[in-house]
């Protein structure tokens, strides 16, 4: 029953991230359809990240009270409801409050899903939860190739239409194995929601550590087509390409990155992560040229997805059992209420005539600042809530 649990979360956890990544190959094609700018289009998809770190709070208290894996399904009958809604829209509002829609399912399903897994493989809980982003991020690389073929023969609106349907199916697959088992599955043993806040001071070094890099992500992928083709001079085709590329390289990722952080010191792999994001970041605004840009990609790619499983794994081994759920979905929800902010920040410079390669490689430099601070923090004992001599042996 766990395995089947487990190969059906991965099913869906793909059509939830694919309801997120289904925008960026999509934001030339909305700004056109509706008449509008890219500060527009970038209010559309933060709204899809705003989305996915609202409900992490409230869900995490509603997991103090009903099991896990029923929360997950509810999950998925929002998502299906929400990309038949965004299907259907017809102004710029009708298709901010679907991808706000789907923002709220993907973040209702990966706060109770992610400690679900903890849950089910609790003595391998870097590996699983890495072999579940990877289904995930599949999703996000098969999101462009997928949105592009659609595009060539129908609209984009039967892209939201097939998700609907696809999430309809898993759902009801899921629904089928949850109840073939134990009444218990999910359920886990943190009942008390103000427990998390006793671990706030591990909740906000989380936060420091993952937030900024992900606002500067949020920025980069949801924009990484126009970029490369207004900053790089690539064609769409070959902008579309690029997007595939920097989400490919996150699949082995995720799973690299997950036995690894079973095995290394948190903080310190994490720290590791942050220098390379950073610096493959700054490498990609000189970039020029097919090959160079496409490696530099890839790189990127690679680090900034392996940073996702190490922190998950950081803040899931560090958390007691007692608060874990709750304490998770604090951490996940405020992380992301700032992260969904990247890409409006990001359009909102671009439509005022600040070039992409200007605002990446300030957010670059101001990344490299805030990981240095948070390093000097960390060497002299001063992380909030975690000391050196804790973290080394979590």
């Amino acid at each position: 029953m766990t395995r089947r649990l487990f190969g059906t979360l991965c099913g869906l956890v793909f059509l939830v991230n694919f309801g997120r990544v289904a925008f960026p190959p999509l934001v030339e094609t909305l700004q056109l359809q509706f008449g509008v700018g890219p500060a527009t289009i970038g209010v559309v998809t933060s709204l899809v990240w705003l989305g996915t770190a609202l409900p992490r709070i409230p869900v995490g208290y509603l997991l103090t009270r009903i099991p896990r894996d029923r929360v997950v399904l509810g999950a998925g009958t929002l998502l299906v409801a929400a990309a038949a809604f965004t299907a259907s829209a017809t102004s710029i509002l009708t298709l901010q409050i679907g991808a706000f829609g789907l923002g709220l399912a993907s973040g209702a399903y990966f706060v109770s899903a992610v400690p679900l897994v903890g849950e089910l493989f609790p003595e391998r809980v870097g590996r699983m939860v890495g072999i579940h982003g990877a289904a995930s991020q599949v999703a996000a690389v098969v999101a462009a190739p997928v949105v592009v073929a659609i595009l060539a023969s129908f609209s984009w609106r039967e892209t939201f239409w097939a998700l609907s349907v696809a999430a309809a199916i898993i759902t009801i697959t899921l629904f089928v194995v949850s109840r073939d088992g134990s009444t218990e599955t999910g359920t886990g043993v943190d009942r008390d929601f103000s427990a998390a806040l006793g671990h706030w001071k591990l909740i906000l070094t989380g936060i420091l550590l993952i937030a900024p890099a992900g606002f500067i992500w949020q920025g980069l992928f949801n924009f990484l087509v126009s970029y490369m083709t207004q900053a790089k001079g690539f064609s769409p085709a070959v902008a579309s390409t690029m997007l595939t590329i920097i989400f490919a390289a996150g699949v082995p990722a995720f799973s690299v990155s997950g036995r690894l952080a079973d095995k290394l010191p948190h903080v310190p792999y994490i720290f590791a992560l942050l220098v390379a994001f950073t610096g493959s970041l700054f490498a990609l605004t000189y970039a020029q040229g097919f090959v160079v840009v496409a490696v530099v990609v890839a790189i990127l790619g690679y680090v900034v997805h392996s940073l996702f499983p190490a922190l998950d794994t950081f803040m899931l081994s560090s958390l007691p059992d007692d608060a874990r759920g709750s304490a998770y979905a604090v951490f996940s929800g405020a992380a992301l209420l700032l992260e969904a902010n990247g890409s409006g920040a990001v359009g909102f410079l671009t439509e005022a005539d600040f070039g992409f390669e200007l605002v990446f490689r300030t957010l670059s430099v101001s990344l490299l600042v805030v990981v240095a601070v948070l390093a000097l923090l960390y060497a002299v004992d001063r992380l909030p809530g975690l000391s050196r001599h804790e973290e080394s042996v979590v």
